[in-house]
């Protein structure tokens, strides 16, 4: 499984991370239409292809499948959380649980977009947490936890850093695109 230079550099908290493409085009304006522009119908078509990319790697399947909760704020504005309709569905198609309640959104935050790379980190620092009443679920467990692009690892990062917190034994990132880094293009 190739790992980018910068991970090798300074390894994520996060055990693996898996992308599906880089963000760039075409898939850069798909992704966008998806998730701001309520192109939900993409929806199948996207967690198709993270299901494919799960069982090309050969990777044991997940005990749970979590998306990154958005902000009450930010789903009211758009009326849906992309990452739980991919969650939902790649789950279904792995005949994995999808639970979109273990992971709790506890602050509004920044567009991570509007910032530079140095400021994403603490941005969403103590901006996620595991419902309390179910942390004995998080145990010992591997959680893949979806989104849809992955930048700078920030979100990812601080999400995997409150599982392991909560005991989860292996966090996987699973992601449509993957910003590459100047380095890596």
């Amino acid at each position: 499984m190739p790992v980018c230079g910068t991970c090798l550099v300074d390894a994520p908290p996060f055990d693996t991370a898996l992308a599906c493409f880089d963000y760039g085009a075409p898939w850069d304006h798909l992704v966008t239409a998806f998730k701001f522009h309520g192109a939900v119908e993409l929806a199948p078509f996207f967690a198709g292809m993270l299901e494919d990319a799960q069982r090309r790697r050969g990777a044991p399947p997940p005990d749970v499948v979590v998306p990154v909760p958005l902000a009450n704020g930010r789903l009211r504005e758009r009326g849906y959380n992309q990452a739980w309709l991919l969650a939902r569905r790649v789950g279904r198609r792995l005949k994995v649980a999808a639970d979109a309640g273990l992971l709790l959104r506890l602050r509004e935050t920044a567009h991570q977009l509007d910032l530079p790379p140095a400021s994403r980190a603490g941005n969403v620092r103590e901006a996620f947490a595991v419902e309390p009443r179910r942390r004995a679920e998080i145990a010992g467990r591997r959680i893949a936890v979806v989104d849809d692009v992955l930048t700078t690892g920030s979100t990812a990062g601080e999400i995997a850093r409150v599982l392991q917190q909560a005991g989860a034994a292996h966090v996987d990132i699973w992601v449509l695109a993957r910003t590459p880094r100047r380095d890596d293009a």
